[in-house]
């Protein structure tokens, strides 16, 4: 079975926000990453039509969407994201890192599977210090 050393992955910027930082795995069924957001920074609110999520926090606190949901988030919470809920994270009060695994591990991307949601633009300006995130990956 192979091991890994998450010091030994490459770090690549994130895929839909190149300021987040990357290290993942691939596997015949899932894929992990260990990432990394600067305070204030992620993807804007969207959904996975295909893949299933669960994230796990390391280090840092993230404001979370989730489907109706708001809430902060720290380490040791666990983030459960089933197929088509809509969601979006944000660090506070500095940068955080946390472990996501998905499935189906299609082409081993994690941002493979994303569905920018219908009210993203609305749910960025709810944020505060929200940047304009839609303009930037789109």
């Amino acid at each position: 079975m192979p091991f890994y050393a998450v010091s030994d992955l490459e770090e690549v910027p994130g895929g839909i926000n190149p300021l987040m930082r990357v290290r993942k795995v691939v596997g015949e069924f899932m894929k992990v990453g260990i990432v990394t957001k600067p305070e204030g920074e992620g993807t804007p609110l969207h959904e996975h039509p295909n893949e299933e999520q669960w994230s796990y926090i390391l280090d840092g606190q993230m404001h979370y969407i989730l489907g109706d949901e708001e809430r902060i988030v720290g380490p040791g919470d666990l983030v459960h994201i089933p197929r088509n809920t809509r969601h979006r994270s944000r660090p506070v009060n500095g940068p955080a890192t946390f472990f996501t695994v998905k499935s189906p591990a299609g082409n081993g991307e994690l941002a493979q599977d994303y569905k920018l949601a219908a009210d993203a633009e609305e749910a960025e300006k709810s944020y505060p210090g929200s940047k304009d995130y839609i303009l930037r990956i789109h």
